[in-house]
């Protein structure tokens, strides 16, 4: 398929490296608030991006996933394909996805290219995570009206070498999202 325009052609022509910045913590640990804000922080330099929530896929297009360690597999590989394709189309992907164990974080990984990939830890303890929860999920857990909810029935593994960790308990939003920022631009500035 020589005739296609390549990934390339397209970075170039967006004056920008396509890159996968894949979010990962705990529920309530910050990683949506982060990506909306940063998204909204490149834009504004110029960089064309897409954001994948979980919450928002969940509603839609895996809406027929469970929250078992399959469920949580399959809802990965789903996103982990869908974010290659945008990849190849020379457009910045922030996932938000609590992808809680380290296996599947690598299967997303793997999928999407290891030069591509980039792991960003959203790190804030269970405590911090629970005091936050607007939507009263880890208190639905607790009451066990939710099954197999990260944290509480079921177990969140932290990254080991994230590229990046960004600790929401000790930063405020924009603290982080200057951090990102910071590390992120450099990676996804076309030369």
């Amino acid at each position: 398929m020589d005739f296609l325009l390549k990934r390339h052609d397209k970075e170039a022509f967006l004056k920008q490296n396509a890159r996968v910045i894949w979010m990962t913590g705990l529920p309530g640990s910050g990683k949506t608030t982060i990506a909306v804000r940063f998204e909204r922080l490149l834009f504004s330099k110029g960089f064309l991006t897409q954001v994948f929530d979980a919450d928002y896929l969940r509603s839609t297009i895996h809406n027929d996933l469970d929250f078992s360690l399959e469920g949580r597999h399959e809802n990965i590989r789903r996103i982990a394909q869908i974010s290659k394709l945008f990849l190849d189309a020379g457009i910045i992907v922030i996932n938000s996805f609590i992808s809680p164990t380290k296996r599947i974080r690598q299967f997303a990984r793997k999928i999407i290219g290891f030069q591509d990939y980039i792991e960003v830890y959203v790190k804030a303890s269970l405590a911090t995570c629970e005091n936050r929860d607007p939507k009263r999920l880890y208190e639905k857990a607790r009451k066990g009206l939710i099954e197999n909810f990260t944290g509480v029935e079921s177990p969140y593994e932290a990254p080991d070498n994230p590229a990046i960790e960004l600790n929401t308990e000790k930063y405020s939003v924009d603290q982080v999202v200057k951090q990102l920022s910071d590390f992120i631009i450099p990676k996804i500035t076309f030369k």
